[in-house]
């Protein structure tokens, strides 16, 4: 029997201007030196009670940390949130507030924040079935989302557990070329307290009408009370492709968002085989209600049982109420509101946290398991987004990365510092992941938010308290998106393959 694999090696990308200053940071600390060679230029100790306060103060601004952001960072990052507040902008209404368009006079889909520019459209799957396609027209993506199920890690034999985790490896690899038009991959789970509807549901169309009312009456006191101590967990995986990667193939297709249907359609075929040998099964590519559902259910968690007993009941053949799903112009919620450290949205509160650190020491492939354990005062969601990088752009990566550690490193030589062990490590990795990439590993960017939902405000400490203590149970450093709630919880929350910011050069 093999050992199982072990697995580390994730590193931080370095956006600073200067080794790790930003673009404002180091201007301020060129300020401050300038500021305090004035007295001497001007050789007044008059100048020099001014001026050196004025330099300590930007110095602290460059290098002082405030809630893990730089003190610059955390400044701007206020006043835009007190701005914001001071215009209303935070504050979301919909509903009967929602604006109508001129020309309908319909309520188009009324979605909060950065969410606001998304469009649900309905496109042929192929099969004879309508695809649900969200549409980021500024930033010319279509993803399309699939509710998948898998067996699990943690029961399974190693050998199970390694070929599955090298499948995953070689699905993301399959996308680390130059002409792939995929630009994104998002896993996205949730768990949550079963509402039992589907159970319910399904015992209520197969009891038979022989059965003895005493087997009946037990079996539904065993659901009643076995459902509301039960959870469930959802998974999704959201593919987005890129209008400007795949401009040929689309013309070729007819042009336009049917021609981008159409493509993203054709490599929604072509991935299933990978899938398959990562040990995941596509359970349904989500119709347009079927994503406005997930919408739903992530702003409105008490809308949760009604939907889900309507999806049940929609399944049965004689069904002639409402289809399955949400109307995509009714999948936001009717109210929210962007707080400082939390996000209200209809009758729920969540908290969300950016992962900032990746386990620093060699993991299993089961590391991630105590962060989605079962929790009856909330729900927890987390989404794991993959963004593969071509082989030019990889290179190009990771000779950057490994200048600015070698400059780093001959700064600290000329000044006769010592080097700490973070940064030996931290050079040693940028030159293994680069030898990794030249013998043809693919290379990918990633991030992950995690977000957690109460309908409780008083239990929401509580349920932060607890994940981040389970953050740490599996080596994971959480950051909370302070005066970013709404942001974080677009993409922690829901499956829309939100959450992974453009690579930052420079200013």
């Amino acid at each position: 029997m093999s050992q199982p694999v072990s697995y580390s090696g994730w590193q931080s990308e370095k956006s600073g201007f200067m080794g790790r200053l930003s673009g404002p940071g180091f201007a301020m600390v060129a300020a401050a030196t300038g500021i305090a060679l004035l007295p001497i230029n001007l050789h007044s100790w008059s100048a020099a009670l001014v001026c050196l306060p004025v330099s300590v103060a930007l110095l602290l601004l460059a290098f002082g940390r405030v809630m893990g952001l730089s003190a610059d960072e955390w400044i701007t990052l206020a006043v835009r949130h007190q701005i914001a507040v001071a215009r209303k902008r935070n504050v979301f209404l919909s509903g009967a507030f929602a604006p109508r368009s001129n020309d309908s006079g319909q309520q188009p889909m009324d979605l909060p924040g950065v969410l606001a520019r998304l469009r649900i459209l309905e496109a042929s799957d192929g099969l004879g079935g309508q695809l649900g396609v969200s549409h980021d027209p500024v930033a010319g993506t279509y993803t399309a989302i699939a509710r998948i199920s898998h067996p699990g890690l943690a029961l399974v034999d190693t050998d199970k557990q390694n070929a599955r985790v090298a499948g995953w490896a070689a699905f993301l690899r399959a996308f680390c070329t130059e002409d792939s038009p995929i630009t994104r991959l998002a896993v996205h789970q949730r768990c949550l307290p079963d509402d039992g509807a589907a159970l319910h549901s399904w015992t209520a169309r197969h009891i038979s009408p022989d059965a003895p009312a005493a087997a009946v009456t037990a079996l539904s006191e065993l659901m009643e009370s076995a459902g509301p101590a039960a959870t469930t967990r959802e998974t999704y995986l959201a593919v987005t492709l890129s209008s400007a990667r795949a401009r040929l193939a689309i013309k070729g297709a007819g042009g336009g968002q049917i021609g981008a249907a159409a493509v993203l359609v054709r490599e929604l075929h072509a991935l299933h085989g990978a899938l398959a040998s990562a040990g995941l099964q596509v359970v349904e590519w989500l119709s347009p209600r079927k994503v406005a559902q997930t919408v739903r259910t992530g702003y409105d968690p008490d809308a949760q049982l009604m939907l889900a007993t309507r999806t049940a009941a929609a399944e049965a053949p004689t069904w002639q109420g409402t289809e399955a799903g949400v109307d995509p112009a009714l999948a936001g919620p009717a109210a929210a509101e962007a707080g400082w450290g939390t996000y209200q949205h209809d009758g729920a509160w969540t908290v969300s946290y950016q992962v900032r650190t990746w386990p620093q020491s060699e993991v299993y492939a089961t590391f991630l398991q105590p962060l989605m354990k079962p929790r009856q005062n909330a729900r927890r969601s987390m989404s794991l987004v993959y963004e593969p990088l071509g082989p030019r752009r990889a290179r190009q990566e990771l000779a950057r990365e490994k200048s600015k550690r070698q400059s780093a490193r001959y700064l600290r030589t000329k000044t006769g510092r010592d080097e700490s062990e973070d940064e030996r490590r931290e050079a040693q990795l940028a030159r293994d992941q680069d030898a990794a990439r030249a013998a043809g590993q693919g290379v990918v960017r990633m991030t992950a938010v995690i977000a957690v939902t109460v309908t409780d405000p008083a239990e929401l400490e509580t349920a932060c308290a607890e994940l981040q203590a389970d953050a740490a149970a599996s080596g994971l450093e959480l950051r909370r998106m302070w005066g970013a709630q709404d942001v974080g919880f677009a993409a922690g929350a829901l499956p829309l393959g939100q959450g992974l910011p453009d690579r930052r050069m420079g200013f």
